[in-house]
This record gives C-alpha cells, sequence and structure tokens, in this order.
C-alpha cells in the first residue's frame, strides 16, 4: 500500500462532527446554555416584533377592509337624451368573468311598489322605504350580517318573504308581515347596518324569483356590487363600465374606489421596512453572541486544540469542529428562539383580540439566518485556532 495513503488524514462524518461539536458544548453546559439562551432571546425578541408587528397590521387590513377597499359599484347612469338608463340583463354574468372580480351581486329597485306595515296605512305614507330583488349572494359581497331571523334561500327567494334593512325595520316596528302590493309577505329576518351599502339599510329585500312573480319587476339591475382582488382595483374600474354594457358603456355609472384603499398600501409599506429594520438588528445581535462565545472558546480551550493537534488532527479538523461547534449552538438558540417568538405573539395578539400572525419567512428566516451567522461567526474563531501550533498552544496553556 502506498505510504501516502497511509498518511492521509482520517475525514470526519456527518455523525462524528455532530458528536464532536456536541462534546464541546457538553464539556461547558453552563456556557453553552448561557449562549444558546443569549441567541435564543435575539431570535425571539425578532420573531415577536416581526409577529406581533404582522398581527397589528392584519388588524388593521381587516378594519380598512370593512371600508371596502376593494369594493366597486357599477349603476345604470342616463342616455344621451337624459333619459334613465338600464344595465343589459347579462351585466352581471359579465363582471363575473372579469378576471380578477372576487365576487359580484346585484339588486334591483321594484319601482312604484311601496311597502306597508298594515293595510290600513294611507298610500302615501310610505315612510320613504324602497322595495329591492336581491340576488341570494349579497350578504357576503356587500359584508351584511343578519341581526334576527335568516337570509333569503333558494327556497324562501321564490314565495312572498322579505328581509328588512336595520332602518326599514326601525320605522316599520315589530311586525311578522309586511304589506306589498295587496299581498302580505312575512317578514323572515332583519339585518344589522350595512356600512357598505347604507342604501340597504332603508330598504325591504325579496327573492329576484319573488320579485318577478309576485311585483312589477322587469329583472333589470340597478346596482351590482364587486369585489377585485385588492391590487388590481383600479383595473377592474377600467374596465367594469365596458364590460357591464358594451354597447352603451358612457350610460354606465362606475364608483371610485374607497380613499382607504392609498392608506392601506401605505401602511403596508411603512411596516414592511419596518419588520426588515428590526429584524436586521435583532439577527445581527444574535451574530455578534455566536462570535464572541466561539472566540471565547478558542482562548480557553488553547490546551486541548494543541494535545489534539499533537496528536494528528489537522488544521482542517480543528476548523471543522470549531464550526460545528458553533452550528449547534445557533440551532439550539435559533429554535428555541423561533418557539419563544412565536408564544410571545399568540399570547400578545390573543390579549389584544387581534388575529395571531407570524410570517413563514420570519419563522423559517430566523432558523436559517441563525445557521449562516453561526458559520460567519464561528469561522474566524474556527480559523484562529486551527493556525495554532501544537507547541504553542501546549506552552499558552
Amino acid at each position: 500500500m502506498p505510504r501516502s495513503r497511509l498518511l492521509r488524514p482520517a475525514r470526519l462524518s456527518g455523525p462524528d462532527l455532530f458528536r464532536l461539536g456536541g462534546s464541546g458544548l457538553r464539556a461547558r453546559p453552563l456556557r453553552a446554555v448561557l449562549s444558546a439562551l443569549g441567541i435564543a432571546i435575539g431570535i425571539a425578541a425578532m420573531v415577536a416584533v416581526v409577529g406581533i408587528s404582522a398581527s397589528s397590521r392584519a388588524d388593521l387590513d381587516r378594519a380598512l377592509a370593512a371600508l371596502g377597499t376593494n369594493m366597486l359599484t357599477v349603476a345604470p347612469g342616463d342616455t344621451m337624451f337624459g333619459d334613465a338608463a338600464t344595465l343589459p340583463d347579462e351585466a352581471l354574468s359579465m363582471i363575473k368573468r372579469i378576471g380578477p372580480v372576487l365576487s359580484a351581486t346585484a339588486t334591483g329597485t321594484v319601482t312604484d311598489t311601496p311597502v306597508y306595515r298594515s293595510d290600513r296605512i294611507p298610500s302615501g305614507e310610505t315612510g320613504g322605504l324602497s322595495l329591492v330583488a336581491a340576488q341570494l349572494d349579497l350578504l357576503g359581497t356587500v359584508g351584511a350580517t343578519v341581526a334576527e331571523g335568516t337570509w333569503l334561500n333558494a327556497a324562501t327567494a321564490k314565495y312572498p318573504a322579505v328581509v328588512l334593512g336595520s332602518a326599514a325595520a326601525r320605522r316599520l316596528g315589530d311586525v311578522p308581515s309586511v304589506y306589498i302590493g295587496g299581498r302580505w309577505y312575512r317578514v323572515i329576518g332583519v339585518l344589522n347596518s350595512v356600512p357598505l351599502a347604507q342604501e340597504l339599510d332603508n330598504s325591504v329585500m325579496i327573492g329576484w324569483p319573488a320579485a318577478k312573480a309576485y311585483l312589477d319587476f322587469d329583472g333589470h339591475a340597478t346596482t351590482v356590487y364587486t369585489r377585485s382582488v385588492e391590487s388590481q382595483v383600479e383595473a377592474v374600474k377600467a374596465v367594469l363600465a365596458a364590460t357591464a354594457n358594451p354597447q352603451s358603456p358612457d350610460e354606465v355609472n362606475v364608483s371610485n374606489p374607497s380613499d382607504a384603499l392609498p392608506a392601506k398600501r401605505a401602511a403596508a409599506q411603512t411596516f414592511n421596512a419596518l419588520l426588515l429594520g428590526l429584524g436586521a438588528v435583532a439577527l445581527l445581535v444574535g451574530g455578534i453572541g455566536v462570535a464572541n462565545t466561539m472566540v471565547i472558546s478558542v482562548l480557553e480551550r488553547r490546551a486541548e486544540i494543541g494535545l489534539r493537534r499533537s496528536l494528528g488532527a489537522t488544521r482542517g479538523q480543528i476548523r471543522t469542529q470549531f464550526v460545528a461547534e458553533s452550528l449547534l449552538l445557533s440551532l439550539l438558540g435559533g429554535a428555541g428562539g423561533v418557539l419563544g417568538g412565536f408564544a410571545v405573539t399568540a399570547v400578545y395578539a390573543t390579549t389584544q383580540d387581534w388575529p395571531t400572525v407570524v410570517p413563514p419567512w420570519a419563522l423559517a428566516g430566523g432558523l436559517g439566518a441563525t445557521l449562516a451567522i453561526g458559520v460567519i461567526a464561528g469561522l474566524y474563531p474556527a480559523i484562529r485556532a486551527a493556525r495554532l501550533a501544537p507547541t504553542e498552544a501546549l506552552a499558552a496553556a
């Protein structure tokens, strides 16, 4: 066998490196625990700050979404002769085909059909209430909720049944039925106030099929409510009129996006910059802690380094040993910090009644960045340890 093969140093396998790095930490458990704790605190602070900020942002987004940042309405305007225009029958189905549109629904005003709480009320005392035919998916699109009873379904939408808006319910009083067009209609539900569609508060809503069957309803939508992908609201607005009425887009009125949309986008940019800055500071602190621990470890273990070099350990093996210790130390601290930061975020968000949101990139990035910093921070001490000559190390010890 050639002599070069006999003198070739053995290579350390992955498990050997793990055991070697672990033995260095186990030899000084208190220092290892305190160092890992310092790293964990830094990473936990980063994850908690990012998580709490993200949870606060989610709560802000939820509040701004309630202002209708992604909702647009479509309504018929006037013809070129000044007459009231109408939307085509297929307007709603065409709007639903727009790619960024998440949902769309419609209401249609039933004209010249007053609503009374009794058949003994004089015909002129309508109370300013309007009767509208409603699609079954109206509530989800406009963000409405039911205060009492239930909303229209596939069965009740075909029969004489109505749902009252919040203001309409107050004006009509606690009545089981209302009188419309010479027929009694059962009241099956009452809505809470609808901030995004306040016109519904003063409305009495009936199913679309029932309005056609029992009342003089022509089936034309008078208001179409749309929800779109927030980043595409302006693009959707630009094509809504032409989509709703391709023959006469000028006869269609489209609402402007909510004023809260620019505020939401500005808040998102501010939060992103804040999260990146705080995360970078926390990682820097953690990296300094790892580097400090490993430098001190090299200074304290010169005798061990000299003895291992005297027994045949190469510079590469010494260097790898200290990098492995740095990695293990960072892994322990990073994993503990990620779990601790998530727990702190969950507790704080719960106390503030916020949704608990910890971005996945914060968890994965915190752990991954900790390992990367562990390698970088442990590299200089490892190189310094590998450069120590056996006699120098033993003499210094």
